[in-house]
């Protein structure tokens, strides 16, 4: 095996900055892809998943690899998850299918139809506004969605939503490398006081939001703790908000990058569906899911250790040659797309929905509104190890005839 030294540290979000990421993945599935980082000052060591049929393998064996500890790096290398067994997200076992279920009665696709049309008229309406000026496409338009589709879910105060997308930037990523682990912890914090207030309004006065039905909700007989009402709408806002967010601004940016494919969709030539899930894989927001091994594993040829921490890096697997032919051709056609965007197994994303109709509306609107995509300025980078995506993008959106 090659020294782990020969490799970049993809526990530092400066690897996901300065690094030529697709020849980093590209190297590690074929010389390590079960990959072993030592510890470094500050942390323990950790293993690297990146062949796709090993990412299966790991979301699928929810015995010898759990989530209760920390489902990213950022946690699992601390030691532990303070919402451990109280979030979705870090819960395992019947409690989380119990907690799932509770939760997917309010996203079910035929209860979201309705919301998915305001996603379409909200989508429309703003892009419709900024054609022919330049706008940041993060802020003037990708920021403004999920979070209002969201915030209409969970009954968020409007004038609210702002500061929980500030927030939510912050605590899984950073604008920059000076910011500090501080601003993610008080970010974090802020959330989290946030919906401990709103979960009391609502035992006070509940109404027909998602917060409402989290705090009115029984498992086993027994109604959900305040913490665990807390803890599962900070993972709600977090986990709808950011991806769709991150994958809106990415279609954009790919489409004004590759024109033949930009062609084709506003000729019609490729469907929505299958030009959704191209975008979700060629931008896979969440880089990685983190697991915690409670058992000896052999995967690969390596043997993973009881207490060893697992990073399934779905951005590799999604460009893995093994499932997807000319991983790095962005094809609006590809079919099928085996692509884990949102995971894989037990903890696959409840909010998969909603994010497809986010991408959905935004790559609609864009075949019918605009002739022409041109990027003014170069895009800025979120400073993360856990999302990629961008915080700032300027960019003119040509009109189509008649658009306005």
């Amino acid at each position: 095996m090659p020294a782990p030294t020969t490799y970049p540290d993809l526990a530092d979000p400066r690897t996901f900055v300065e690094q030529d990421l697709p020849a980093l993945w590209a190297r590690l599935r074929s010389e390590d892809p079960v990959h072993w980082s030592e510890p470094a000052v500050g942390r323990p060591g950790f293993w690297s998943i990146t062949r796709h049929r090993d990412l299966l393998t790991v979301y699928k064996d929810n015995e010898r690899f759990t989530s209760e500890q920390g489902n990213v790096l950022s946690t699992l290398l601390q030691g532990s998850d303070s919402a451990s067994g109280k979030m979705l997200a870090v819960t395992d076992g019947p409690r989380h299918r119990a907690i799932r279920a509770l939760m997917l009665r309010s996203f079910s696709p035929r209860l979201l139809d309705s919301v998915v049309q305001g996603v379409r008229r909200r989508t429309r309406a703003l892009m419709a506004a900024r054609l022919d000026g330049e706008f940041d496409l993060a802020a003037d338009l990708a920021d403004q969605i999920p979070i209002n589709t969201i915030g209409d879910l969970m009954g968020i105060p409007e004038a609210d939503r702002p500061m929980l997308v500030d927030w939510n930037n912050q605590t899984l990523s950073r604008y920059q490398a000076g910011d500090t682990e501080l601003e993610e912890w008080l970010a974090r914090n802020e959330i989290l006081l946030y919906f401990g207030d709103l979960a009391a309004r609502r035992r006070r006065d509940p109404g027909a939001d998602v917060v409402s039905a989290l705090v009115a909700g029984t498992v086993d007989g027994r109604s959900l703790t305040h913490d665990e009402v807390v803890f599962n709408c900070y993972s709600l806002i977090l986990g709808a908000d950011e991806s769709s967010r991150m994958s809106s601004i990415g279609a954009v940016l790919a489409l004004a990058e590759y024109d033949n494919q930009w062609q084709a969709l506003r000729a019609g030539e490729v469907g929505l569906d299958s030009a959704v899930d191209e975008v979700l894989r060629w931008t896979t927001p969440p880089m990685h899911f983190g697991r915690r091994a409670v058992a000896d594993v052999e995967l690969g040829g390596r043997l993973i250790r009881t207490g060893d921490v697992v990073a399934l890096w779905n951005a590799a697997a999604n460009r893995d040659p093994e499932v997807f032919a000319d991983p790095e051709v962005f094809d609006l056609a590809r079919t099928p797309n085996k692509h884990v965007a949102f995971g894989h197994g037990a903890h696959y994303c409840v909010g998969a929905f909603l994010g497809r109709a986010h991408v959905s509306a935004i790559l609609e609107c864009l075949r019918e509104l605009v002739s022409g995509i041109e990027v003014t300025a170069p895009p800025q980078q979120l400073y993360s190890n856990f999302v990629q995506g961008w915080s700032s993008a300027p960019v003119i959106l040509r009109p189509a005839g008649g658009a306005r």
